[in-house]
Parts: structure tokens; C-alpha cells; sequence
């Protein structure tokens, strides 16, 4: 096979995978072609079409050229006619985007070679290395602004080859300096060959105002961007259609500041065409201003210091005599560190001789501690060529040691290379004398601040804390670094006083007034304690607040005073509003007399009552006087219905309970007995009370101090407990329904009410009070009460007792007309067991019945209780149970003794 034929079938077999090479060649991140060996192109890859907007059949032939930047095409093709040969060539080019904007890119060609050696294809790929050129053209920029600076160039022809630099990157658009006046706000050209000298005759000076471009750009300091001249409302108008004639449809501003932030001009860039400027165009331009601003600031110091030189030359004698009078320690060093000179004062101070000062003999001057950090010191400024400062204690000819601040400052000549050192040494020692004061100070306040008992916290004005006394360390029991450490404050308030407060607290801290606030602040043993916390500013001679001094004030106490205060007034106006069995104690009867008599006994004291008897005989009615004639008759009466409340729940209405203790407990609740702290508590029905809360009642009688439900520590109350119940306690305990040993602490003074048909004497008074008391609130009076109704209230047992009577008298005061009441027999219930109250029918003949049969079994036994024999076991009950029956029934069992016996 010849070479011919060879070649056929390599391209054939190029040509059998071109589409899968088109495919591949579509998604590489870069612009691809391919081209025969004239160069001519006949295939381009998607990023090609999509980054030039030509499409596969203009770019092919000769269309790519199309996209070519005029000025880099005939070098390109140029290029590309020396090297067809060659194995892989590259150039750079500028290419034209889809929107007419040139970047530069970097091509790259691979030759596809037959086996003879030559070529049959050209492979190629372009990269996008806009920003790369940019920043070559900077660095080149600057390295060429040095060395014109650096030759001696003026500043106007180091701008002029500045903006030339970046106008070749930027081209057809150009750029242009202007720099500021030393005494008047205006702006001047002062670089920019590419600019239209009909516009800078035009536009010259430039007011610094907030109209235009570069003077806004100068007087807001900071970069002023105008897409379009035609429309930007901020362009004058007088200049809009000469700007527009020369060219520039739109142009950018980047303000030149010094470090002293002094504005010395602006760079701008004039674009032909209207657009927003890229990222590349504003870095660009930041870049170059960056570069101005060194040459302008070079070109003054540079020229600051030619002055200066000239000046020194011509008087170096005169100088040294002015130094030499200065009223300070003045000094000049070689660039090597040596000394050279010190002047007429430094020697009087130190007592030391040009002599012995001369070169490095200064060092016997200064402290032995400070002389090492001295010497690293200065060998630092000497390494690095700036100027700095230095501490240190320099003797006096007397032998004192005083701090002085030493100044050292570089001088160069107009090349920047450095000829001296020049210095300054300034007697510091008050200054240091008044730091160490005011840190003593600081300490001593610290110590006063630890003394205070109140907790004091220091914190900056954004509110975090830098310091704490040592009664906020004592009460916290975290350290001085914990204070400053992250989430101080989340590690000791309470997390929902943190959320309450937290946009409260932001907001006046930024307002830099005095607040308060009030929250719990956890103590070191785990419990929380409300406390009031004063914040006050500290401010510095600007008015601006430096500090915040917060105060906190335990107010625990006061917290939970008013919440025991809002439970009483709860209790009060619970107990005005609940219409009470009647408002006074009415009676004059004896046995009425006989209970009143014990009251007034007993009211004083702070013993425990028990009050027996049956339901509606006034028992709430007596615990409430008895509390009335106390001590505690200013505080709380809580009166609780133990009967009345469901098991699951008396706990919590008794004791109270934590935050999240059961399902539903949202937040903390105090129980009766801390709402009665203080005062009194009755609890009424106590015989009803389940097994483990008379546990817990006899926690409190014997410790005095209660548990909330889901606390973990005890708290300590101070109530008095009065307890009634309508049944039989004593069998209750008897029968194991009722702890024994509550019994006794409830049962230290017993008093039984009477029913009201054993004090039927006070029935007359007690219609009365009744039918006034129903009659006011109708608005009816009765003159007479009928003399039958009255024979039927004093026959009547009356079950129901006073609060029977009550309701009976309501009745037939509302039904009653004219101004004699009466009542209708059927009303009252006499003897029907079936329909009586069992607890209170059936009392009496209960009572009887069981009189008879221990008095029966007593007989039989001959008084004998207990035993074999006794009368306990011929009744079937324990000896307990049958002496307490005894002794509430009221049975001598002495009088069944055998007299032979004794």
C-alpha cells in the first residue's frame, strides 16, 4: 500500500468517528474548532456559537475571523502562517462576545499529522484569560509607574504611561487622572493621552460636587457608575451631547484616597458604548486608582523630601543648633543603627559625653532590664525600614531611671534608599505613673465593687459581660472566667426570662437610657431566684456609652409576696362573691353559748382545731371566727372543700406544683397552703381525704413545710390548720380509713357543733334574722310570722340543720304576700327515712343502737373491755375500736364492775 492509499484510510477512519469527536468536543469548557491545513475553519463547538453568537455556518471558511479583534487578527494569522508547521503554537487574541464586548483569549492549536509528517488537520481550543490579562496589565502597569518614578519622571508623565497601559486593555475605550487642587475643591486633568482634548478643555477644572462623575465620585468618596450619559439624571446637561460627541456613552469614577483618607483625585474610564461595567471593568479600574494613588503620594513624599534635603544641605549647622535648643532629647543614627548625633539635651540629661555616647555607647543610658527588648526592637526597625516607637527607662545624671517614648522616624533621599535615622525621646514617666494610678484604681474599684453585697456585673455596649463582682461569683458559683466566657448569661438566667426579655433588652441597650428589668437568676445550689436588675450606661467624653453597669437586687421575697398576695385577693374575692350559710353567728341558746365560750378560748392561739358536727350546723362559719380573733386576722383565710375536689387532682390543689410536672401543668401554681402563709387554712370535710394526702397533711402539721408536685426541695410554711368533718374520725381510724396519728395532731382542740335541734331555743332569732336578711334582698317585709308555722319549726328534728332552715325561710319568703309570712307543712320532711339525708336520718338511732349493745356485752362481762372474756370479743370488733366507742358515746363501763370485785 503506498502513501496515498495510507492516507485515504486514515481519513477515513477520522472521518467513521467525527461525530462521536463532535459530541466529546461539544462539552469541553473551552471553544474548540477544527480547520484544514489553509486554516480555513469546518467545525466549531457549541461554547464557540453560544460566546460569539455566530453559528456554525458563519464561522466556517473564513467567518471566524469575524470575531477576531481587528488590531490582533493580521498578527494572528501571521502567526499562524510562520508556525504551519510547527507541532502546537499559541497565541493571544482578543475575541469578540455576543454582546460586541472583546475579551482576551488564549489559543492553542494541535496539528493532526500523516504518517509523512504532514498536516492534515488543525485542532484547536481558546480560554477565556481576560482576568489574567488584566492583572499582567496592572502589575506591569505599576512595575513601569515605579520606574518612571524611580527615574525621576514627573507625575504627569507617569500618569500619562498609567492610563496609556490600561487603555490598551480597554480599548476603544479610554482612561484619565484627575487630581485635586491643594486649596480649592476642584479637579484637574493630570493624565490620560487617550482622552478628547476638546472634552478636558471643556470640562477643566472639575467642581467636587454631588453632580457628574469624578467630582461626585471625589466628593461622596466612593465610585460613582453612569451606564448611560444620555439618561443619567446626575450628569450636566451641559455637557451631555459634548460627551456624547467624543465618544463617551458611558463612563465609571473610582475616587483616589490616601491613607489620612484625603481625597488626591480620580480615576476614570470613558466607555464608547452604554453598559454597566463587569466585576473585570470595576476591578480594573480599582486596581489602576490603586496605582495613582501610590505615584501621587511617592511623587509628593519624593518631592516633600527633595525640600527637606535641600534644606538640611544648606543649614545642617543652623539645624543642629535648633535641635539642639529643642525643649526634648533629639537624635540622628546612621542607616546601620549607630549613633551619629544627639543633641545639647541629651547629653545634660544623661551626664554621658558625645564621647562616651558616640556609635553604641547610648545602650549604657537605658535600664538593664529594658535594653534586650530595646535592641530586638530596634533591630526590627532597622530589618523592615520603618518608623515605630519604643518604651523603655532612661537614666537620669543622677542615677533615676524615668520612662521615656523613643520615636524613630526613616529618611530617605529622592531614590528612597536610606541615608538616617532620625528620633525623638519624650519623658513619659507622669503618663505611666497615671496608668499605674488608674490601674490601681481599677483594682481598688474591683475590690470596693467585690465588697458589695449586691450582684454587679460590668458589660460592654453590645451587652456582653466583661467583669462581675464577687458577689455575682458567690451567688452563681462560676468563676471570673466563666463571666466572659460564651453563654455566661444562658448558663444563669432563666431560659423564659431570657426569651421574654431578649427583644426587650436589645432594644434598650440601643437607646443607651437607664432600664430595669426583672428575672430569675440561677444560685449555685440549682434554685432560681428573682432578682431586680438596674442597667446603667457609662459614657466616655464623646457621649458615647463605653460600658454598662448592671445591678441586681434579690427581690424574691417581694415576688412571691404578691403572688401570695393575688391568690388571697383570688381567695377574697372567691369568698365575697360565694354566698356564705349566713353572715353572722345568731343564737343565744347554751349550748350555742358553750361553742362561742371555746372560740374566744382558742381563737389566740395557734393550736389545731378539729370542729365536729353534722352537715349544715355553721362549722365554716366558726373556723372563720376563730380566725377572725386570731393573730393572723389581717392575712389569708383559705377555706378548701376536700370533699369536693377529685382525688387525682387535691395534691396539686393543696401543695401545688413545678412547671412540667403532669400533662398540662404549662406553669408553676402555689398551693392553698402557700396562698394561706401566714394565715390561716380550713379544711373542711378532712374525714374524705385519700390515704397519701393525709400523709402528706401530716407532714405539715408535724415539719411545717410542704413539696410542691415535681420539686425536689421542701419549703417552709407558716399556717394554722383548722379541720372539720361530719363523720366518725374516730372509727374511721378504727377501720384503718383514717391514720390514727393525724387524728391526734388534727384532734389537739375538738369542738363539737350543735345540731339545730338541740339549740331549737335560737330557731325564734334565727327566723327572724333570716326573713330580713331575704326580705331586703325581694324587697318585701313581713310584720308577723303565722303562729302555726312557728309551732312547726320548734317540732320540726330539722336534718338539714341551719342551712335547711335557711332555704325553708327563702322559700316562703318568696312565695309568702302581704306582710305575714308562713310555710306549708309538706315542705318539711319529719320522718320519712327513705327521703332524709342516711348520713344524718339514721345518726341518732345508730347511735342508740350501738349504745345498747356495748352497754348489753359491758353487762355481760362485768365491764370487762378486753381479753378472752371482754366485751370486745363478744361484739366482734378490736379493744381499740370498742374504747373509742365508748368514750364518744359517753358509757361509764365502771358501773358494770363487779363491786366484789374491787
Amino acid at each position: 500500500m503506498d502513501a496515498r492509499e495510507k492516507i485515504e484510510t486514515v481519513l477515513g477512519e477520522i472521518r467513521s468517528s467525527l461525530s462521536e469527536f463532535r459530541t466529546i468536543i461539544n462539552t469541553i469548557p473551552a471553544l474548540a474548532w477544527s480547520s484544514r491545513p489553509d486554516c480555513s475553519v469546518d467545525f466549531v463547538n457549541k461554547r464557540w456559537e453560544v460566546y460569539t453568537g455566530l453559528s456554525s455556518e458563519q464561522s466556517y471558511g473564513e467567518g471566524w475571523q469575524a470575531a477576531i479583534q481587528p488590531e490582533d487578527l493580521s498578527g494572528l494569522l501571521k502567526n499562524w502562517e510562520e508556525y504551519r508547521d510547527c507541532v502546537t503554537d499559541m497565541c493571544e487574541v482578543r475575541l469578540r462576545r455576543f454582546d460586541g464586548i472583546f475579551r482576551w483569549f488564549s489559543l492553542r492549536r494541535e496539528p493532526l499529522l500523516d504518517q509523512s509528517g504532514l498536516v492534515t488537520r488543525w485542532f484547536g481550543t481558546g480560554i477565556d484569560i481576560e482576568a489574567i490579562k488584566q492583572r499582567e496589565t496592572l502589575h506591569a502597569a505599576e512595575k513601569r509607574t515605579m520606574e518612571l518614578i524611580a527615574d525621576g519622571a514627573s507625575l504627569k508623565d507617569v500618569l500619562d504611561q498609567l492610563c496609556s497601559s490600561i487603555d490598551v486593555q480597554v480599548a476603544p475605550s479610554v482612561t484619565t487622572v484627575l487630581l485635586k487642587e491643594a486649596d480649592r475643591e476642584c479637579l484637574w486633568h493630570g493624565g490620560g493621552l487617550g482622552v478628547s482634548r476638546e472634552w478636558i478643555s471643556a470640562i477643566d477644572p472639575v467642581p467636587i460636587a454631588e453632580a457628574g462623575l469624578c467630582g461626585r465620585a471625589a466628593f461622596l468618596k466612593e465610585r460613582v457608575i453612569v451606564p448611560d450619559v444620555a439618561t443619567d439624571p446626575n450628569w450636566p446637561d451641559q455637557y451631555r451631547d459634548l460627551a456624547i460627541r467624543n465618544r463617551i456613552r458611558a463612563a465609571w469614577s473610582e475616587p483616589i484616597i490616601a491613607k489620612d483618607q484625603e481625597v488626591l483625585g480620580t480615576f476614570a474610564l470613558y466607555s464608547h458604548e452604554s453598559r454597566v461595567p463587569t466585576d473585570e471593568d470595576l476591578a480594573l479600574i480599582q486596581g489602576a486608582g490603586h496605582i495613582a494613588r501610590i505615584a501621587i503620594e511617592r511623587q509628593r513624599s519624593q518631592e516633600s523630601l527633595r525640600v527637606a534635603l535641600r534644606r538640611i544641605e544648606n543649614s545642617e549647622t543652623r539645624l543642629r543648633q535648633v535641635i539642639d535648643t529643642i525643649p526634648t532629647l533629639a537624635w540622628c543614627n546612621l542607616a546601620d543603627g549607630p549613633n551619629e548625633f544627639l543633641n545639647k539635651r541629651w547629653h545634660e540629661y544623661t551626664g554621658l559625653t558625645p564621647e562616651e555616647s558616640n556609635g553604641w555607647g547610648w545602650q549604657t543610658a537605658f535600664h538593664p532590664d529594658d535594653l534586650p527588648p530595646l535592641m530586638e526592637r530596634w533591630r526590627e526597625l532597622l530589618t523592615s525600614g520603618g518608623s515605630g516607637e519604643i518604651e523603655a527607662r532612661l537614666r537620669r545624671h543622677d542615677g533615676v531611671y524615668r520612662w521615656f517614648l523613643i520615636r524613630v522616624e526613616p529618611f530617605r533621599d529622592e531614590t528612597g534608599k536610606l541615608l538616617r535615622w532620625y528620633g525623638t525621646s519624650t519623658d513619659i514617666e507622669s503618663l505611666k505613673q497615671t496608668e499605674e494610678k488608674l490601674r490601681e484604681e481599677e483594682r481598688e474599684l474591683r475590690r470596693i465593687t467585690d465588697a458589695i453585697p449586691q450582684a454587679i456585673v460590668v458589660q460592654d455596649p453590645s451587652g456582653t459581660p466583661v467583669y462581675a463582682n464577687q458577689a455575682t461569683l458567690d451567688y452563681t458559683g462560676l468563676t471570673a472566667e466563666d463571666v466572659i466566657s460564651p453563654g455566661f448569661r444562658q448558663r444563669i438566667f432563666h431560659p423564659d426570662d431570657l426569651e421574654r426579655l431578649r427583644d426587650f433588652r436589645k432594644l434598650a441597650l440601643a437607646r443607651g437610657l437607664p432600664f430595669e428589668i426583672e428575672q430569675r437568676a440561677l444560685r449555685k445550689d440549682g434554685q432560681y431566684r428573682w432578682f431586680l436588675i438596674r442597667y446603667n450606661p457609662f459614657r466616655n467624653e464623646r457621649n458615647e456609652v463605653i460600658r454598662w453597669y448592671a445591678t441586681g437586687t434579690d427581690i424574691d421575697e417581694r415576688v412571691r409576696a404578691e403572688e401570695r398576695t393575688r391568690n388571697e385577693n383570688l381567695a377574697l374575692r372567691e369568698q365575697i362573691d360565694r354566698e356564705s350559710m349566713f353572715e353572722e353567728i345568731v343564737g343565744s341558746s347554751e349550748a350555742l353559748r358553750k361553742v362561742l365560750h371555746q372560740v374566744a378560748k382558742v381563737a389566740p392561739s395557734d393550736s389545731t382545731v378539729l370542729i365536729l358536727g353534722d352537715t349544715g350546723t355553721g362549722k365554716e362559719l366558726i373556723a372563720r371566727a376563730i380566725h377572725k380573733r386570731s393573730s393572723r386576722a389581717d392575712r389569708a383565710f383559705i377555706g378548701v372543700n376536700c370533699a369536693a375536689i377529685p382525688p387525682s387532682l387535691i395534691a396539686s390543689e393543696l401543695f401545688g406544683h413545678e412547671k412540667g410536672a403532669f400533662t398540662g401543668a404549662t406553669q408553676r401554681r402555689l398551693g392553698r397552703f402557700e396562698s394561706a402563709n401566714g394565715g390561716t387554712i380550713f379544711l373542711d370535710e378532712v374525714g374524705d381525704l385519700p390515704a397519701d394526702i393525709q400523709i402528706a397533711l401530716l407532714r405539715v402539721l408535724q415539719e411545717r413545710e410542704i413539696e410542691r408536685i415535681g420539686a425536689s426541695k421542701p419549703i417552709p410554711v407558716d399556717v394554722r390548720i383548722l379541720a372539720a368533718t361530719h363523720r366518725d374520725l374516730t372509727a374511721l381510724a378504727a377501720e384503718g380509713r383514717f391514720r390514727q396519728d393525724l387524728l391526734y395532731r388534727l384532734n389537739v382542740v375538738p369542738i363539737k357543733m350543735p345540731s339545730l335541734r338541740e339549740r331549737k331555743d335560737d330557731i325564734p332569732l334565727l327566723v327572724e334574722y333570716f326573713i330580713g336578711r331575704f326580705g331586703n334582698r325581694v324587697g318585701k317585709k313581713f310584720r308577723t310570722i303565722d303562729k302555726k308555722t312557728l309551732e312547726l319549726f320548734k317540732d320540726y328534728s330539722w336534718p338539714g340543720n341551719i342551712r335547711e332552715l335557711q332555704n325553708v325561710i327563702e322559700r316562703a319568703v318568696i312565695l309568702s304576700e302581704g306582710d305575714s309570712i308562713s310555710i306549708d307543712e309538706a315542705w318539711l320532711t319529719w320522718e320519712s327515712p327513705q327521703i332524709r339525708d342516711p348520713g344524718i336520718a339514721l345518726h341518732d338511732v345508730l347511735d342508740q343502737q350501738e349504745r345498747e349493745m356495748i352497754e348489753s356485752a359491758l353487762a355481760e362481762t362485768r365491764g370487762r373491755v378486753s381479753g378472752p372474756d371482754g366485751a370486745a370479743v363478744k361484739l366482734g370488733i378490736p379493744t381499740k375500736t370498742l374504747d373509742s366507742k365508748i368514750k364518744r358515746l359517753g358509757i361509764n363501763k365502771f358501773r358494770f364492775k363487779d363491786p366484789r370485785a374491787v
